[in-house]
Order: structure tokens, then C-alpha cells, then sequence
């Protein structure tokens, strides 16, 4: 073996090693829609006092760290994000009423002298502190001598031998209880009965407990200062609550559910088991496809593809990246895009050792993983800028699935540049595999490339027709948007969407009439897959939530909650807002990432192609009327990733020959570029249809719009790369001045982009 491939062997090996002692001793850290729970999203809001910024947002949320840690949820994560937001995460929280009463409450307590009975019209007036008690009479309090800061702690008890039930004991600090002994002496100097011997307990502008100093406390003497206790008519939960926010502390904003999500377990469990059928039959089906066209070295492509699955989860562990369901997806979709590399060095090795007879089978390896380094290059550079997009524009799960996109495509490199070159360099050592051509699978040319070069049509003719084409399918898109519309998810227009299960079948009618019956007769109910109901609400709080769900369980038995997502209407516009914002920024970088690495005509008729792509995307879901939501806007980033990769391929091929006959007709270059990257668009394209093709089968509902609109990329991108990006770009070559690219110097540089480059990992230059 050369230097270089051992090198290469070697590396292979110990990050194989790695990986493996990685995949058996760590396990993933899962999403809630994996595992089971709740998340929500609290908006933080300006106080009379305080203004919602970083350093008061940070206070907040360790306050809601408190009172959550004694909820006694396991391993709850809470994350500031941005200036004046907080998600928390809470796994196995399937009901979410209690978590969001707990956490959301300001908690604001305070101790106040009574000034005696209050006037009903002024109740609620903060100006005159004026608030019902516990039966309801207004009382009219004097200003807060103390607050739940000066309490050290705080219990539920019940009181059996007093009769007074459930009660909340609470210790003061030692200044806070001199003025609790002070506030209870002066209330002792008024006579019995008086309204004005009553402490009040104010619980966020609510009295919560008004007891009367007891006749046994002397006038200025006051109970002691150590501690209290506050009666009332408690049951066990709601003393407990209350012990558990006095103890956790007032929040120092209030803050406001903005997003609330919730998955079943059992839908987690079945998005996991789902996504593993689908990656174990899509990889296979995959391997097997690249081991029928490539043979031996595709069988050894599918080794490194195996390689790239445990490098891949291995890295995800390590990083403590959380799997999300569309991560998950994207790790399975990575497998498909892996084959790409394998396919491009595959394709141009075969081209070596066509066009050159007498060639040996190492040597034309050698000179196909070296011309395929541009494409590979460039195409995985823009997939890497729609996943970074997705990673700093998107949002939740999409975040996921922008992060293990990126390492999906970073490891297919490495399985392909590396380890796939590795095995191939070893294998075309030996004298069995070069002198078989039916057995190394590079020495024939592929079926696809032998029945083009036979026709050798002539595409570009006349680029005018394909231009009319590309038109005609944009004009149906847009049609459908406007008359059939988009069907925004509720992630982008604000409200609550929650599915159910029942015991019992409930058609769609029935559900209708009966929440109508119940008081929701604005809620959209459709089915949701294997008897599922979903309701689709505006505004909906959680105590009317648990409502909705006791009325279907009238008529379908046992209801359990599937999924549910809460969006506040100021989010829903956030978010939509920001969806707008990639898709522009996607496109933006796009065309100068390509216009630094090609001529301008080529990055403008990539984008063209993009846009193309994005617009008949759209459209294809509106006339499905499926859901617009940010999975979709996680595919459509994706799609625009894949199809500026497949341009790139083509684009390549173009400045390749372009620079080596610039006497000839770009027309006929742009021509024979497209026969000759055919084969590599088919192939690639296949591998990435069978894992798409089991997610949309095998993978349920959570993922089937996902895997739809792929599928629906993948196949409208194969198709503009070659002839709406062409044309396109012959269009535009008719009325560019700039000359062809310069051609190859003796010394093996360029002086244009028609370089080539010296393989990173070998140790001789390339010429």
C-alpha cells in the first residue's frame, strides 16, 4: 500500500474504534417527541418595576428551576433563549395544567394589615388595595408590611387535632419575623370580631387567607417571630401548590405561555421504532441498489456506508445532540445523501478508464476520487448552508434536524473521501479485481451512460421549450396557492391543535356535533390516522382543553391525549415572519456562495432553478392541502440544499470541458456535460428515493408529510438541475461578454475556476 492509503486505513480504523466504544457505552439523549412529555415556551413581560432583559430573564427562569425541581419531575431542561424567553422542557409531563399553574404563576405574596370592611364598587382597584376575602366580602387593606421574600420556607401539613385541615406552615427569616410580630400586635389592639384584628395573606392580588389574631395575643406584643401558619379551605394539592410557590419564590416578571407542546409516549415510542424500520429497509435497499450498478466497489461503498451510520449516531451521542423526530429523519435521510460522493468518484472513474485504454484500474480510482473532490466539494458546502440556516433561523425540533444534517454530511465525507477510498485503494491492488471488469463494476460502463452515448440526444437545442415548460409548471403552483391557499400550520398562525385516541370509533360529524354541543363549535376536527381525532382550536387554554377532551370522551369512551400543541398568535407571526426570512436568506447565500465559485451566469440560473424548485414545492402542498408547518419549512430547506447540489454537479462538469475546447459552442458543452452527470443524478437520486420512499411508507404520520415533500423535492430538483437550470443559464450565456474558463496550465493550477485541486489527503501532487 501507498503512504497515503495507509494513512487512510489507519484513520478509518481508530475513528471506527471510537465510534464503536462510543455507540456501546453512551446512549442518546431523546426529544420529548420521542420520549413522552411537555415543552413550553414562556414569554417574560415588562413589570411595573422591572424591565424583561437578560439578567432579570436568567432570575426568572432559576425561580422556575426551583418550584419545578420540587414538582419532582425527572430531569427537567430549562434554557433561556434570546433576551426574554424561556423553554422548558418536562419529560413524562403528559397533562400540562398543573406544570403550567405552578410555573406560571407570579407568586407575588404579601402580608397586609385590614383597615376594616371595603365598598364593593371599588374591589379590584389597586388604589384603594380593596380584594374580596375567602367568602367573598370586600375588605380594605392597608399597604404590605412584609412579602414571600422574608419567608425561609415553606410546608403543607395537616392539622387533625385543631380541625383546621390542611395548612401551609411557614417559617420567617429573622428580620421578616420581627414584622410579622409587629403587623400581628398592632391587629391585637382592636377588639374581637373587629375586621380590623384579621391579617390578610395576599396571594397574587388574591386573599388567600384572612384569619384573626387570637384573642390570647396581647395588644403590641404580636405573635412569635419564628413562624405561622396560613388556614383556609385547602384541600391537599392546593395546599401543597401553594407551599411549593411560596417556597420556590415570586417570579421577578410574570411571564406567559406562548408555545406548549405535548407528546404521548406511546407516540414517541412509535416514531422510534418507526424511524429504525425505516433506516435499517432504506439503507438496505440502498446498499443493495449501489452494490447491483457498482458491484464490488459499490459493495464496498455500502461497507462505508454502514461505517458512516455508526460514525454518524456516534458523534450525535458524543455532542449530547437532543434527537428530535425530524432529526431522526434527517439522520436517516443522510444515509441516502451519503451515496452521493460515492456515486460522483464511481461515475468519473469510469470515464477514466474509458477514455483511456490501457488504463489500469488503480490508477483511473485514483483520477476519479481526484476530479470528483470539486463536485463533492461544493455540492456538500451548500448542503452544510441549509442545515446551518436551519440550525440559527428555525426553531425546536427544526433545530435538531439542522444539527444532524450537518453531521450526517461532514460524516458522509469523511465515509467516503476515507473510508470508502481506503477499501477501493486496496481492492484495485489486486490482479482478480482489475482483470474482471464484471467484478469491480468500473471497468464497464453503467447501462444509463452506454444507452446515451448510443442517442446522444440533443437536449439544448432549443433551451426556449424547456423555459415554457418550467413556466407552465409554475404557473399550475401558483394557481394552486391561490385558489386552493396554503393551509398554514398552527405553528405559523397562532391556536391549539391536539390529537386524540378514543376506546371507542368516533367519526368526524359526530365529534363536531358533540364539541359544538359542549361549547366549541369553532373547533376543525379531522382525522389524524388509525382512528385518531385531531381538533384544531383558536385560542384554548388548558382548563378548556381538559374540557373538549372530557366531551369526546362522552362519546369515545377513554380518551387519551396524543400530541398537543399550544402557539400564542404573537409566536405564530414570529414564526412565520422568520420562515419568510430563511427562505430569502437561503436563497441570498446561495447565490453568493455559487457566484464566488462559478460564473454569475451559473449562480443566477442555480438560484433560478431554486426558486423554481421552492414555488412548485408550494404548490404541489397546496393542491394536496396538506399542512404548511415547520417540517415543511425543515424539507424545503433541504430541498433547496439538494437541488443547488445537483446544479453544482452539473455546473462543474460544464466549467471542466468548457475550459479544455472554449472554441466550441457552450450549447454543445452544456450538452455533453448533462449526458455525462446523468448517470451520477440517477443513481444519487435512487439512493436518496428508497429512505425517503420507507419513511413516507413505514415511517407513520409524523414523518409521511415529511418524507412527502422530499420525495416531491428530490424529484422536481433532479429535473430543474438539468433542464431548467441549463437553459436558464444558456439564456443568460447568449448576452454574457465574459470569455470561457482559462484553461489548464502545465504546472496542473488554473487561472479560473476550472482548477483542480490536490486531494487533502494524498501526499503527492496532483497534476
Amino acid at each position: 500500500m501507498t503512504r497515503a492509503t495507509t494513512v487512510r486505513a489507519v484513520l478509518a480504523a481508530a475513528v471506527l474504534l471510537v465510534s464503536v466504544l462510543i455507540t456501546l457505552t453512551m446512549s442518546p439523549r431523546l426529544g420529548l417527541d420521542l420520549q413522552g412529555g411537555t415543552r413550553m415556551v414562556l414569554q417574560a413581560k415588562d413589570s411595573a418595576t422591572l424591565k424583561a432583559d437578560r439578567e432579570s430573564t436568567d432570575r426568572t427562569l432559576e425561580v422556575l428551576r426551583r418550584r419545578i425541581d420540587s414538582l419532582g419531575v425527572s430531569e427537567p431542561t430549562l434554557t433561556r433563549s434570546g433576551e426574554d424567553r424561556i423553554i422548558v422542557e418536562l419529560p413524562d409531563v403528559q397533562d400540562p395544567r398543573k406544570a403550567a399553574e405552578v410555573i406560571g404563576r407570579t407568586a407575588q405574596l404579601s402580608f397586609h394589615a385590614v383597615r376594616g370592611p371595603g365598598a364593593e364598587q371599588e374591589m379590584g382597584k389597586t388604589a384603594g388595595l380593596t380584594l374580596p376575602d375567602e367568602d367573598g366580602r370586600p375588605l380594605a387593606l392597608g399597604p404590605a408590611r412584609l412579602t414571600g421574600a422574608g419567608v425561609k420556607d415553606a410546608g403543607a401539613s395537616f392539622d387533625a387535632q385543631q380541625g383546621a385541615g390542611w395548612t401551609v406552615a411557614l417559617d420567617f427569616h429573622k428580620g421578616a419575623g420581627r414584622d410579622w410580630t409587629r403587623l400581628t400586635g398592632e391587629a391585637a389592639c382592636h377588639p374581637a370580631q373587629d375586621e380590623r384584628r384579621r391579617v390578610a395573606i395576599v396571594l397574587d392580588d388574591r386573599i388567600i387567607s384572612s384569619p384573626q389574631v387570637a384573642p390570647s395575643v396581647g395588644c403590641n406584643v404580636g405573635l412569635p417571630s419564628g413562624s405561622t401558619q396560613i388556614t383556609g379551605s385547602f384541600g391537599a394539592d392546593e395546599a401543597r401548590d401553594l407551599a411549593l410557590l411560596i417556597k420556590g419564590g415570586a417570579l421577578p416578571l410574570p411571564v406567559e405561555i406562548v408555545e406548549q407542546r405535548t407528546v404521548g409516549p406511546t407516540l414517541g415510542a412509535a416514531a422510534i421504532d418507526a424511524g429504525a424500520r425505516a433506516a435499517l429497509i432504506g439503507a438496505a435497499a440502498t446498499a443493495l441498489f449501489i452494490t447491483f450498478v457498482y458491484r464490488l466497489f459499490g459493495a464496498l461503498a455500502a461497507v462505508a456506508l454502514a461505517a458512516y451510520g455508526v460514525i454518524s449516531y456516534a458523534a450525535l451521542v458524543a455532542l449530547g445532540v437532543t434527537l428530535t423526530l425530524p432529526g431522526l429523519a434527517g439522520f436517516v435521510l443522510a444515509i441516502g445523501m451519503a451515496v452521493d460522493a460515492n456515486v460522483l468518484v464511481f461515475e468519473r472513474a469510469r470515464e477514466e478508464y474509458a477514455e483511456r485504454s490501457g488504463r489500469s484500474l488503480r490508477s483511473a480510482m485514483t483520477a476519479g476520487f481526484r476530479n470528483a473532490w470539486s463536485a463533492v466539494a461544493d455540492s456538500n458546502v451548500t448542503t452544510l448552508i441549509a442545515a446551518g440556516l436551519l440550525f440559527f433561523l428555525g426553531s425546536g425540533p427544526v433545530k435538531g434536524f439542522g444539527v444532524t444534517l450537518a453531521i450526517g454530511v461532514l460524516a458522509s465525507m469523511f465515509s467516503a473521501l476515507v473510508i470508502a477510498r481506503a477499501l477501493t485503494e486496496i481492492a484495485s491492488r489486486s490482479r482478480f479485481v482489475g482483470d474482471y471488469r464484471g467484478v469491480n463494476g468500473i471497468a464497464r460502463p453503467g447501462r444509463v451512460r452506454t444507452w446515451l452515448a448510443r442517442r446522444d440526444p440533443q437536449l439544448f437545442r432549443s433551451p426556449l421549450r424547456w423555459l415554457l415548460i418550467s413556466t407552465a409548471l409554475i404557473a399550475v403552483a401558483v394557481l394552486g396557492i391561490v385558489v386552493r391557499g396554503v393551509n398554514l400550520g398552527v405553528e405559523f398562525t397562532g391556536g391549539r391543535l391536539v390529537e386524540y385516541s378514543t376506546s371507542r370509533p368516533v367519526d368526524v360529524e359526530t365529534a363536531r356535533t358533540v364539541l359544538a354541543g359542549a361549547g366549541f363549535g369553532d373547533a376543525e376536527v379531522t382525522t389524524a390516522g388509525a382512528g385518531d381525532l385531531s381538533v384544531r382550536t383558536g385560542d384554548l387554554d388548558n382548563h378548556e382543553e381538559h374540557a373538549l377532551r372530557a366531551a369526546l370522551a362522552e362519546e369515545g369512551g377513554h380518551t387519551t391525549k396524543v400530541r398537543d400543541e399550544l402557539i400564542g398568535p404573537s409566536l405564530g407571526d414570529e414564526l412565520r415572519r422568520n420562515a419568510l426570512i430563511a427562505l430569502a436568506v437561503a436563497v441570498l447565500v446561495q447565490l453568493a456562495y455559487l457566484a464566488v465559485r462559478f460564473r454569475s451566469t451559473f449562480a443566477l440560473a442555480s438560484v433560478a432553478a431554486l426558486v423554481h424548485d421552492v414555488i412548485l414545492l408550494v404548490g404541489a402542498f397546496a393542491w394536496l392541502g396538506r399542512t404548511v408547518d415547520g417540517i415543511f419549512l425543515a424539507a424545503l430547506l433541504t430541498v433547496i440544499g439538494y437541488s443547488v447540489n445537483d446544479s453544482v454537479v452539473v455546473f462543474d462538469r460544464v466549467r471542466e470541458l468548457w475550459a479544455k475546447a472554449r472554441r466550441e459552442a457552450v450549447t454543445t458543452i452544456a450538452n455533453r456535460s448533462v449526458l455525462q452527470t446523468v448517470p451520477r443524478t440517477v443513481n444519487t437520486g435512487m439512493g436518496a428515493l428508497f429512505i425517503l420512499a420507507a419513511l413516507a411508507v413505514l415511517g407513520g404520520d409524523s414523518l409521511e408529510d415529511f418524507a412527502l415533500a422530499l420525495l416531491i423535492g428530490i424529484c422536481v430538483g433532479t429535473y430543474s438541475s438539468v433542464l431548467t437550470a441549463v437553459p436558464v443559464a444558456l439564456t443568460l450565456e447568449k448576452r454574457a461578454k465574459a470569455p470561457p474558463p482559462a484553461p489548464e496550465r502545465a504546472s496542473g493550477r488554473t487561472s479560473g475556476a476550472g482548477a483542480k485541486r490536490r486531494d487533502p489527503l494524498d501526499n503527492r501532487a496532483r497534476v
